[in-house]
């Protein structure tokens, strides 16, 4: 929107060369707008998307040795998520290296929060989006237990986010796996409301408004600019077709 207004205002100040000038002052503002300072550079992206490649495996390994030992379940998924992201050989190995790093018995996650922060804490949301994948991966063996969600907590607290912050994306996060292929729940139009962060009684315009900025925040442009590995964009859209599911029975049960 901005890259029109400033290719209009250069052009009437200007002329042709304003209108270049405006337009690319617009394009670089429009882009903070969407990604946050830290992914308007887009040279910057290969490094971020590194890093959180890098941030993932390794608190998914310190997730795995929460409760004091990595499950067969745990393994398997971690395989399953390696050939998901259609990983070379070599980025196999070195995803498998940061995982073990992660489970040893004295690995402090403060040291990989730090450089997740430093590099991609200044995007839009992906310090969030981050935190709601480590959810998603620590329900993966269908076992989250209290260590797990202490550890959990943690990790949001050193993210930036408040308890009560964190409690709120939790909720979220763990009512929309519900609205997963396959996933049922006796109390379907209740979670659908928690899926997506809103009261029962809110407006149709506060679920329009909640709706809309869940489904911005996994947009695949959004995600790919701030730094999402591009095979990763999958979890996102997996994400996006939860919430649409429990949008769209909330919609249905207002218009019955």
């Amino acid at each position: 929107m901005f890259k029109v207004i400033g290719a209009l205002i250069g052009f009437w100040v200007f002329g042709f060369l304003g209108a270049l000038l405006g337009f690319f002052i617009g394009s670089a503002y429009d882009r903070v707008r969407m990604l946050g300072l830290g992914g308007a550079n887009p040279l910057t992206r290969n490094h971020r998307q590194q890093v959180f490649l890098q941030t993932i495996f390794t608190l998914k390994g310190k997730l795995a040795k929460a409760d004091g030992h990595i499950s067969q379940a745990e393994i398997d998924h971690t395989e399953a998520f390696m050939r998901q992201l259609k990983m070379s050989a070599e980025q196999r190995q070195q995803a498998i290296e940061w995982f073990k790093q992660g489970s040893g018995p004295d690995y402090d996650v403060s040291t990989v929060i730090q450089e997740f922060r430093r590099t991609c804490g200044h995007t839009a949301n992906l310090p969030e989006v981050l935190l709601v994948f480590l959810v998603v991966i620590a329900l993966a063996d269908g076992d989250f237990d209290a260590a797990e969600e202490a550890l959990l907590a943690d990790i949001a607290r050193q993210l930036g986010f408040s308890d009560t912050q964190f409690r709120q994306i939790l909720e979220r996060t763990l009512n929309q796996t519900h609205f997963a292929p396959g996933q049922t729940s006796q109390n379907q139009l209740a979670d659908a409301y928690k899926a997506l962060g809103v009261d029962e009684s809110c407006s149709d315009q506060e679920l329009k408004r909640a709706y809309r900025k869940l489904m911005s925040q996994y947009h695949p442009d959004k995600l790919m600019g701030q730094g999402v590995p591009d095979d990763m964009i999958e979890l996102g859209k997996q994400q996006t077709q939860e919430i649409q599911a429990a949008y769209e029975l909330i919609k249905r049960s207002r218009t019955a």
